[in-house]
């Protein structure tokens, strides 16, 4: 496909009441300044049913045109529905790139779409920018595990696209609404959607862990030795009114869920405060949390990685250093 502007454009992802997700709104921040050195305009695309919740944040965070594209076959995600629209809309529009969040629906969208559209997709971004030389999108990414990051271009086809984790960047401060509010009738009938929703059965336990939205994570690695141990974390994780995170290692072992899995694996987060407990601080971990804007480490190893990123360290046996930390934040 041929880019006929140098716009940038940003699928917003919904949640079943219209209201935006927040990776969504996150990727506003980065598609603003890659916009601005295109020369294009920052666009975003809504697709959903009643979205008008998200078409106000949207418009609240800088976007210069919305379309969307509302109906009652979008009320839930399906691939074949959204993947339609999704490419009707981005063959209208021309957009010289394209970033979309890198959800369990995001995921499944961007490479139907992308190859439909015979064009390149970078998967999983933990970094966008302009790369000087060609003037091309340059999308980076962790490779080889986690042990190296790439960068990667398309230059030969359009639009450039890739998929962005959530929390990697932070939503931006709140502007006055200007964009410019397009609505597309675009349906797609039934019998070219595969499949139905019939039933949405929560999480087992009926956890729900909101980690890329918390302001304060607590987690535990390997040294909270076993799952009682996460008995402690929780104690900090609630005198500070955060959530509790996890390294890879102590889902491996089966100690807690993946919900609360930090990491390459895992979630990207970047709250106020992170709080390592027992954590070594393996890059693949790192990747995961280093956007925070202050690092807590407490680990009985002085030499631990952890500490070359942390903003605050703690040389100690976590069941000793806990209890009086949380004690204090409880007063």
């Amino acid at each position: 496909m041929e880019a006929k502007t140098k716009d940038l454009m940003v699928f917003v992802e919904t949640n079943e009441d219209g209201t935006a997700k927040n990776v969504g709104l996150e990727l506003l921040t980065p598609g603003r300044e890659v916009a601005d050195k295109q020369g294009g305009a920052l666009s975003a695309v809504i697709i959903g049913n009643n979205v008008q919740a998200a078409v106000d944040a949207v418009n609240a965070h800088g976007a210069d045109q919305i379309i969307v594209v509302e109906g009652e076959e979008y009320a839930h995600y399906t691939t074949d529905a959204y993947r339609k629209a999704l490419i009707a809309v981005v063959e209208k529009y021309a957009p010289t790139s394209m970033m979309i969040g890198a959800t369990n629906n995001g995921r499944d969208l961007a490479p139907r779409v992308s190859c439909f559209l015979k064009t390149g997709l970078t998967a999983d971004c933990t970094g966008v920018d302009i790369d000087e030389a060609t003037g091309k999108v340059a999308w980076t990414r962790p490779t080889f595990g986690g042990n190296l990051m790439a960068t990667i271009l398309c230059p030969d086809s359009f639009p450039q696209m890739g998929t962005v984790r959530p929390g990697v960047f932070k939503k931006g401060e709140e502007v006055a609404p200007h964009a410019e509010i397009i609505k597309e009738d675009i349906h797609v009938d039934p019998s070219e959607i595969r499949t139905t929703v019939i039933e949405v059965i929560k999480e087992e336990g009926g956890e729900s862990v909101d980690l890329e939205g918390a302001d304060v994570i607590v987690s535990g690695g390997r040294g909270v030795g076993g799952p009682e141990g996460f008995e402690t974390i929780k104690l900090l994780a609630d005198a500070m009114g955060g959530v509790v995170g996890s390294s890879r290692a102590a889902v491996d072992a089966g100690w807690i869920s993946h919900a609360h899995q930090v990491g390459q694996t895992g979630k990207t987060v970047a709250p106020k405060i992170y709080v390592a407990c027992g954590i070594s601080g393996a890059i693949q971990h790192v990747a995961g949390m280093s956007g925070s804007d202050t690092i807590i480490a407490i680990n009985k190893d002085a030499d631990a990685p952890i500490f070359d990123i942390a903003d605050y360290g703690v040389v100690g046996n976590l069941f000793d250093v806990i209890p009086p930390l949380a004690a204090e934040f409880n007063k």
